[in-house]
């Protein structure tokens, strides 16, 4: 059976009822009508822009970073910046990251999080667990004094609520929690933070 198209760019008129949206579904009583002439102008429905993808930044970094500290320290290239267009914005942020790590002792690893602040303001630790960690990578044995080694990459991803339209600026921090050596982005592998703005 062949069904007939209508061209909406034509002048079109008549009326649609409240329960089909006659409205544009935001008032409205039932029997109420809206009117359709040839000139009339329908306007975008509020929630248009929710869960949109407003914007993307991306940062890249193809050279390893090294940390022998059991303490965070900020891994160096791995930040980006992003200015919300609205304050109910939401922002995805996403970093992919290979680890290597290794130790001379039962355990070796490598353990990140994330920061952020608004318009160079103090940072917050926006990572998932209370001690501050969003990934840990970890290998073990049962040789003391064993070379230890693991690799890992992981992709990391937070949805944050910063309600500002300032500047907002994450960084990834890490450390080697057991002891031994860390390598962010081993052999070169390059990695990547990406913050999109959602709207909301």
């Amino acid at each position: 059976m062949a069904f007939a198209t209508i061209d909406v760019t034509k002048g079109i008129t008549g009326t649609i009822p409240v329960a089909n949206g006659g409205t544009g579904l935001t008032s409205g009583t039932s029997g109420q009508y809206l009117k359709f002439t040839g000139s009339t102008t329908v306007a975008s429905s509020a929630l248009s822009g929710v869960g949109k993808i407003l914007q993307v930044q991306t940062t890249s970094v193809s050279s390893a970073v090294t940390s022998s500290s059991t303490s965070y320290a900020d891994i160096g290239g791995y930040t980006i910046s992003i200015t919300p267009s609205a304050t109910s914005s939401k922002i995805l942020f996403m970093c992919y990251i290979q680890y290597y790590f290794q130790d001379s002792d039962v355990q070796g690893g490598a353990s990140t999080k994330i920061l952020r602040n608004i318009d160079g303001g103090t940072y917050s630790n926006l990572s998932a667990q209370s001690a501050g960690i969003s990934n840990i990578a970890s290998d073990t044995d049962n040789s003391v004094g064993g070379l230890n080694a693991g690799l890992d990459a992981p992709t990391i991803t937070i949805i944050d609520s910063p309600n500002t339209t300032g500047v907002v600026n994450y960084k990834m921090q890490g450390a080697a929690p057991w002891g031994g050596t860390a390598y962010y982005g081993y052999d070169s592998m390059t990695g990547y933070l990406i913050a999109q703005e959602i709207g909301a």
